[in-house]
Formats: C-alpha cells, sequence, structure tokens
C-alpha cells in the first residue's frame, strides 16, 4: 500500500503531518467543512478556497437520493459536478442508521431506507456503497457502519461492532479504484472501552488507509465523548490518519487535537451561522440576533482577519437578521468556517514550534461564551 500520510512534528500528542490524496495534499490537523447535498451552505467553492479549507465532506446517502447516480456520473463525478478541485469525503449513510432509525431497517448484509424524501425504498450493502463513492470519485470513502444512539445496552453495541467489523472487510475487499479513492474504516462501541478496543482491533487489522472514531455526539455528555475519543485515539496506528466525526467547535478541536486526532468535521459552524450564533477564535460564542448588538460598530470577532470580520460589524449583521436577509447568514457561515480553519491552522504552528502545551491552555481557560447579554 503506498503510504499516504506523514506525521512530520509532533507537540505532546499533537501530530502536525501531510495526507496526500488525488486533489492535492492536506495539512494536519484540519477542519473539514460539511456540504451534505454537495454544497457548504451558503457558500461557494470560491469562498472555501478564500477561507484555505482544504476538504470538503457530503453524505452518500443523501446525494444517493438526489441527485442520484445516474446525474453524478453523466456530471463526471462529484468534483465536476460541485466544481470543486480540492479533496472529498464522503460519509457512507452509516450516520443514517442512527439519525433515520424510523425509516430503516438493519440485518447482517446491509440497511434499507426509506427515503425521507418520497418513501420510496434503498438498499445500502457495504459493496454498493463502496461502488458509490468511488463512481463519485472522493478522495477518501467512509465504508458502511453501524452508528448507536447513546446510551445503549452492550448487547446492542456488540452487534454494532461485530457489523461494522464484517462490513469494513466487505468495503475492503469491494475496492476497486485503490488509487484515487482511500477507504476509511470507523470505530464503533459507544461508551464501553472494551468494545472500542475490539472495533479498533478489528479493523487495524484491515490494514486500511485511514480510520475515524464514529459514534460519539450521539447523546453522552462532553465528558464522556472526552474520555472515549482520547483512549480510542490512543489505539490507533500513529501512521496513519486519525479523524474524529462530528465536531466543530473550538472547545472541541483543541481537545482533539490534544489527543492526537488529525481531522474533524461538523456542520455546526454554518449551522450556527444560519441564525446568528458567532463563533469566535478566541473559543467563545454569542449571538449577533442579541438586543445589544444592534448598535455594536466593532468587527464581528476582534482576533479574525477573516475577510468578513475586515468588512463588516456586528451592528450591520444585527440588522441583517433582524430584516430577515439571508445575507446575514451567509457572512456568519462564512467568518465561522473561517475562524475553525484559522484555528488548526495556528494549531499546526504551535506544533511544529513544540508549543502545542500553551497553546492548548490558552484555550482551556477561555470561556465558552461571552458574558451573557439581554435578548430580545
Amino acid at each position: 500500500m503506498i503510504e499516504t500520510f506523514a506525521v512530520s512534528a509532533t507537540s505532546g500528542a499533537a501530530r502536525r503531518g501531510t495526507l496526500t490524496t488525488a486533489h492535492g495534499e492536506v495539512a494536519t490537523p484540519c477542519f473539514m467543512p460539511v456540504g451534505t447535498l454537495a454544497d457548504v451552505k451558503l457558500l461557494e467553492p470560491r469562498d472555501l478556497h478564500e477561507i484555505g479549507a482544504s476538504v470538503v465532506l457530503a453524505n452518500t446517502y443523501h446525494l444517493w437520493l438526489r441527485p442520484g447516480r445516474e446525474t453524478l456520473e453523466a456530471a463526471g463525478g462529484l468534483h465536476r459536478f460541485m466544481a470543486w478541485d480540492g479533496p472529498l469525503l464522503t460519509d457512507s449513510g452509516g450516520y443514517q442508521v442512527f439519525s433515520l432509525e424510523s425509516r430503516r431497517t438493519i440485518d447482517a448484509d446491509g440497511v434499507t431506507f426509506r427515503s425521507h424524501l418520497d418513501g420510496s425504498e434503498h438498499r445500502f450493502t457495504p459493496e454498493n456503497v463502496v461502488a458509490f463513492q468511488e463512481m463519485l470519485g472522493v478522495d477518501i470513502a467512509m465504508a458502511l457502519d453501524q452508528c448507536v444512539k447513546l446510551p445503549a445496552e452492550r448487547a446492542e453495541l456488540e452487534t454494532a461492532v461485530a457489523r461494522t467489523s464484517a462490513w469494513a472487510e466487505r468495503c475492503s475487499a469491494a475496492r476497486r479504484q485503490t488509487e484515487s479513492t482511500m477507504l476509511f474504516g470507523i470505530v464503533q462501541g459507544g461508551l464501553d472501552e472494551a468494545l472500542r478496543a475490539r472495533s479498533a482491533a478489528e479493523l487495524i487489522a484491515l490494514d486500511l488507509p485511514g480510520y475515524a472514531i464514529g459514534g460519539l455526539s450521539v447523546g453522552e455528555t462532553r465528558d464522556e465523548m472526552d474520555r472515549i475519543a482520547r483512549s480510542t485515539a490512543a489505539l490507533l496506528p500513529a501512521n496513519k490518519p486519525r479523524y474524529l466525526m462530528g465536531v466543530g467547535t473550538v472547545r472541541d478541536l483543541v481537545a482533539g487535537i490534544d489527543r492526537g486526532i488529525d481531522l474533524f468535521d461538523c456542520v455546526y459552524p454554518t449551522r450556527s451561522g444560519r441564525h446568528g450564533r458567532v463563533l469566535t477564535r478566541a473559543g467563545a460564542e454569542f449571538n449577533v440576533r442579541n438586543a445589544p448588538y444592534a448598535r455594536d460598530f466593532g468587527p464581528i470577532d476582534g482576533d479574525c482577519d477573516c475577510r468578513v470580520c475586515a468588512t463588516y460589524t456586528r451592528a450591520y449583521v444585527s440588522h441583517l437578521f433582524r430584516a430577515g436577509e439571508t445575507l446575514g447568514g451567509r457572512l456568519l457561515s462564512y467568518h465561522n468556517v473561517a475562524a475553525l480553519v484559522a484555528l488548526v491552522r495556528d494549531a499546526r504552528d504551535a506544533i511544529e514550534r513544540d508549543r502545542w502545551p500553551a497553546f492548548r491552555d490558552a484555550f482551556v481557560k477561555a470561556p465558552a461564551d461571552e458574558p451573557q447579554k439581554e435578548t430580545e
């Protein structure tokens, strides 16, 4: 197997690395904006390039339903369809096993979904999920897995771990585009460290190009997530990229990097932006729709050098939300993604300089939110 990942510096457990994909190199740690339906909501590919985002994440389940295989194949793959020339990662639909529990049936062979759009049935197996992702031409494809809502009984978690391992083996055997599309396995096991260790060992035996920590941010506490993410990351190969799925706050990114995790994704920055919530470079958050910001003529985030913060005031963006103008959501989505991309860029620099502990501690001590101001 061609080596596609190299660690160039460490500081504590934090790692600075480079992931080589068919569409370019990815500097890690890296935050990946989510473009579920082949778009990062309210942002264009040129926005993402300007921000410095290097990888975009899309979703197999949603693209399977619309626009569908025929359209995506006729377009020449997902990169051409969405006009994004950088690396792409697609989730396998395993998260929808959790989120669409009432609309799916699962068995040893795969999952049958009833579309949330029109009720039509769609069968997902390890083999056709890999084939679909390879047809899309993505750089990183995720193996089909079973994500379980927490808390869960041990028997349910054991079944999910066994199924996830069996499906990962079938996904690996189904690969055809091994030079252009990397397959990542997903460690499951809920909050049970012994099951996590079993899942990791079974996936590592497949010698996949990378490994993700899945099944978190699905009902557990933050302390529980921290404990499991840290213990699981320590089990994964040092020479392979480690990916913590579904994490996207400043605090959680810093904590994840501190565990030696390399890749992160989440809808949180764009979803927050559409609802007026600002993520600051320092780790605080606030809602710009709150009354005091209506006459606050300072930048969105005084610590941020993105185009939005250099151009617009809190008062203006607050006005846009109060007036129901969609530009407000676009501007905050841009800033929020830029803030997280800048965070991981600065983290890489701190690791290279072996100053990670001081960098980390500055965020640990930072408040989670600005002091609460009176709301309308």
